[in-house]
């Protein structure tokens, strides 16, 4: 499928290299050298997916990322960086990216990252059913939100908790290997995957509270299974 990517990246030629890839795969790439760049150039033009560097002049990343889930909450941002901290990583996907990628990475297992945002991508064009019931909790996936019906609360989800619950719903009250959900969910199993894994599932268990009879089980740290009474 093909898609409109913004890539911003500090580093000419390593942008230089990512973008021919890219584009070799039939996508369409706009670069931009800094954050403030960026940000102007997505106000001007539709994209389908942004590739951004963390460390950049005018305005990081994290400040672009911000400023792009302002304007669009289902946006997949993919972080590409050299900064590995894992509390870099962890800040990344809770102010809103999908994913992180650790510099220098190997570009087939890009593609294979984009490849599973787009498929989300046809997910919602298609007629499949993007509603599921979960108690006194409704998840619509096309929205990408969580409605609890006993207050009128609705809760916004990031587009790859949205994707890790919808596969869970969809796998409801089957045990799960936690290999067998990355490689659907992620495209890939690693340990930054399973980290990012990690956080959605904690942020899934903090909304399940709203409903006690929704439980997320966890077996021996390798399996897990969305436990509901339907």
């Amino acid at each position: 499928m093909k898609a409109a990517i913004l890539l911003v990246e500090d580093d000419e030629f390593f942008a230089r290299v990512v973008k021919r890839h890219l584009e070799r795969a039939d996508h369409e790439v706009i670069h931009c050298l800094n954050g403030q760049e960026g940000w102007e150039t997505y106000q001007d033009h539709t994209f389908d997916l942004c590739i951004l560097d963390i460390v950049m002049p005018k305005m990081d990343g994290f400040q672009l990322t911000q400023k792009i889930r302002s304007h669009n909450e289902n946006i997949p941002i993919i972080f590409s960086s050299a900064r590995y901290q894992e509390q870099d990583r962890i800040y990344g996907f809770e102010i809103g990216g999908d994913d992180y990628m650790i510099k220098p990475f190997n570009l087939v297992e890009l593609l294979m990252r984009i490849e599973v945002f787009l498929k989300r991508s046809r997910l919602l064009q298609s007629d499949r059913k993007l509603t599921y019931n979960m108690g006194e909790l409704t998840f619509d996936y096309s929205e990408l939100r969580i409605f609890h019906t006993a207050s009128s609360l609705s809760i916004q989800l990031p587009p790859k908790e949205a994707d890790l619950l919808r596969f869970l719903c969809e796998h409801a009250n089957k045990k799960l290997t936690r290999e067998f959900v990355l490689t659907h969910v992620w495209g890939i199993n690693d340990f930054f995957a399973g980290r990012s894994m990690d956080v959605y599932l904690t942020r899934l268990r903090k909304h399940f509270s709203l409903d006690p009879i929704i439980r997320l089980e966890s077996f021996h740290s390798k399996g897990l299974m969305l436990v509901l009474n339907t």
